[in-house]
């Protein structure tokens, strides 16, 4: 039974809702609605399904994009690279697929499964992996269920395809990471398909329908020419971090990540002050001219335009630009030790543990 449907219009507020809950990451929201419209356009909208309502023995795959989200703005995909890495598993596994997932809540990511849904008549199922976006494939409650990335077809827009087979999770990344760098910075990908048992356990629920509602809500709240942050913190819950112009921005692309730091001076009710915000393709820490952390991965740290009220991703930030942060709650799983161990301060080299958005302030 379908939850609901989604057609080339109602693709907007699902990309806008995505970019917010990508926490900077996930890459450029514009290019994957796109790719969703056309697609939806030429084969009919895309159902949105209940994870119960999926068959314990069916085979749910994830496909998404990998690679740094500044490559891109200017390495454009082809367009069905998504759908060719899915064919290409399929056809390693012998066997179909009969649902699709979306590994992450992130502008491109959240929008590419639909292309790709609408293109094989496939229904998408109402959750992701991550219930907003990390920068390595093993960062996903999947890993945490004990389910394998591999199988895994990465695809390119030159043509170029692989299987990837490794020991761990871990080890996926690694390697799929490097061939992701010499196939230009980004590639599509199918990866940790699994079967409708396992995916009831390692899925975090809802999230597609969250996605819209965030994005009907900035989309409202603009029309209204209101910024949206009141309103999302209203549904959302979490705290305001503080609004700030960017003075200075440190952005560099290495190792298949857009890694960086910026540098913002307070406006409004923070007139002042100073503060840094960290990345390596998400928003990772925020911290205050003092170096308390203000809100740590994995909680939420999503950017606003503080004029426009549009999310703001990493790879958009530049100088002069006015930034509203809001800090919010994980999903409880990341809080876990386990979780931490994935995903927390430490394992992106920070000497900083774990600060809770609800009670900021620890200082390295």
């Amino acid at each position: 039974m379908t939850k609901f449907l989604v057609s080339a219009e109602e693709m907007e507020p699902i990309a806008l809702g995505g970019a917010f809950l990508g926490t900077g990451g996930g890459g450029d929201p514009h290019i994957g609605k796109l790719m969703a419209q056309a697609a939806i356009a030429r084969h009919g909208p895309v159902r949105v399904i209940d994870a119960e309502e999926v068959d314990d023995d069916a085979l749910c795959v994830p496909v998404c994009m990998m690679g740094a989200p500044t490559v891109m703005v200017e390495k454009l995909p082809r367009g069905d690279e998504a759908r060719e890495a899915l064919h290409q598993l399929e056809t390693f596994l012998g066997k179909k697929a009969d649902a699709l997932i979306c590994i992450e809540a992130g502008g491109l990511n959240s929008t590419i499964p639909f292309a790709v849904a609408a293109a094989t008549g496939l229904p998408l199922i109402d959750g992701d992996g991550m219930g907003r976006a990390f920068p390595e494939l093993q960062m996903v409650s999947f890993t945490m269920h004990g389910i394998s990335a591999t199988p895994m077809v990465i695809a390119d827009e030159k043509g170029n395809s692989s299987v990837i087979n490794a020991i761990s999770n871990q080890w996926t990344e690694r390697l799929a990471r490097a061939q992701t760098v010499q196939m230009g910075g980004a590639a599509l990908v199918a990866l940790y398909p699994m079967d409708g048992a396992q995916m009831k356990k390692g899925l975090l629920r809802n999230t597609l329908s969250l996605i819209r509602e965030i994005g009907e809500t900035i989309a409202a709240e603009r029309k209204l020419n209101r910024n949206p942050a009141e309103a999302l913190l209203s549904r959302l819950g979490g705290r305001r971090l503080f609004s700030a112009r960017v003075i200075d921005i440190e952005r560099r692309t290495t190792g298949g990540f857009a890694r960086g730091k910026a540098l913002l001076k307070g406006m409004d009710g923070d007139q002042g002050r100073h503060f840094t915000v960290e990345f390596q393709n998400e928003f990772l820490i925020a911290r205050d001219s003092e170096g308390r952390a203000l809100a740590t991965t994995p909680d939420l740290i999503c950017a606003l335009d503080a004029d426009g009220g549009l999310p703001i991703t990493t790879e958009q930030l530049r100088y002069g630009l006015a930034v509203s942060f809001i800090g919010l709650p994980c999903d409880r799983q990341w809080r876990s030790q386990a979780g931490l161990d994935l995903v927390g301060p430490g394992y992106f080299g920070y000497e900083q543990r774990f600060v809770p958005v609800e009670s900021p302030g620890e200082t390295a």
